[in-house]
C-alpha cells in the first residue's frame, strides 16, 4: 500500500467509526423522541424537515462557487480560468449533490419503514450528514487525500440508511 493509500484508508476508517459513534450517541442519548410521528405521513414529514437541514452544506457549496465566479476571472466558466479552490469547491458541490440524493432516498425510505419510537434516527442521520459534508469540504481544501474521512462517513451513512430501509421493507 502506498503512503497516499494509507492516508486515505486511515481517513476512511476514522470517518466510518466516527459516523457510527455519532449516530449511536445522537439517536440514543441526545435527540429526544419526536412526538406526533405515528402515521406514515407524520414520519415522512419529520424526515423532510431534516432533509432541508441536510441540504444546507450544498447551499453553502453552490454559493461559494457562484460567488467566486461572479467576483473573479472565471465569471465565464467556458474559459477554464478557475482557481484551484474553485475547482475543489465545484467537485465538493458535485459530490455533495450526489450524496444528498442518496441521503434523501435513504432517509425517506427509512422513515416510511421505522416504528415511531425509532424515527429520531433520521434526525441523527441528518446531523451526521451535515457534519460529514463539512469535514469532506475542509479535508478536500487542505489536501484531496484528506477528503476520505468525510466521504466515507457520508457514503456509509447513506448505505446504512438505504440498507436499513430495504431490510425493514422485506422484514
Amino acid at each position: 500500500m502506498t503512503r497516499d493509500q494509507k492516508v486515505v484508508a486511515m481517513g476512511a476508517a476514522g470517518g466510518v467509526a466516527s459516523m457510527a459513534l455519532a449516530m449511536w450517541l445522537l439517536s440514543t442519548m441526545v435527540l429526544p423522541a419526536p412526538a406526533g410521528v405515528e402515521t406514515l405521513g407524520d414520519r415522512l414529514g419529520y424526515a423532510l424537515r431534516w432533509a432541508a437541514f441536510a441540504a444546507l452544506p450544498l447551499v453553502a457549496m453552490i454559493g461559494a462557487v457562484g460567488n467566486a465566479r461572479a467576483t473573479g476571472a472565471a465569471i465565464d466558466p467556458t474559459l477554464g480560468l478557475e482557481s484551484r479552490a474553485m475547482i475543489v469547491n465545484g467537485r465538493v458541490a458535485d459530490n455533495s449533490f450526489q450524496q444528498y440524493v442518496l441521503f434523501l432516498a435513504g432517509s425517506l425510505a427509512l422513515a416510511a419503514s421505522l416504528p415511531p419510537a425509532h424515527v429520531r434516527v433520521i434526525g441523527a442521520a441528518a446531523i451526521v450528514f451535515v457534519a460529514a459534508r463539512i469535514l469532506f469540504w475542509i479535508g478536500y481544501r487542505i489536501d484531496p487525500l484528506y477528503r476520505a474521512f468525510g466521504f466515507a462517513a457520508t457514503f456509509y451513512l447513506n448505505l446504512g440508511l438505504l440498507l436499513g430501509s430495504l431490510w425493514l421493507a422485506v422484514a
